[in-house]
């Protein structure tokens, strides 16, 4: 039983960080354009972290987007502006999306 708690508890552990930003991303309204492993209307998070995998630029590059808006890196369709996003969230979101896996 002991070893159950404990796995359980690891599991739990392990997936906090996700589970702590993405509920950052859902009251900013994020989700309602964006999921971590489908195209919405914008990219997949997975789809943004792999493409700036390896880029030491990109988390300043999107949290730049996330509160200024942005068009044409993947497709016609522009990203709007997010003025009720802070800095500090920008960079808290660009970083857990830069995480996605």
């Amino acid at each position: 039983m002991k070893k159950i708690i404990f796995a359980l508890a690891l599991t739990a552990v392990a997936s906090a960080p996700a589970f702590a930003d993405q509920a950052l991303a859902t009251s900013k309204n994020c989700m309602a354009c964006h999921a971590i492993d489908h195209k919405v209307v914008g990219p997949a998070y997975k789809d943004v972290a792999a493409k700036y995998k390896g880029d030491k630029t990109a988390a300043d590059k999107l949290a730049a987007k996330i509160m200024k808006g942005g068009s044409g890196v993947w497709g016609a369709i522009p990203m709007p502006a997010n003025p009720q996003v802070s800095d500090a969230e920008a960079k808290k979101l660009a970083a857990w999306v830069l995480s996605a896996k």
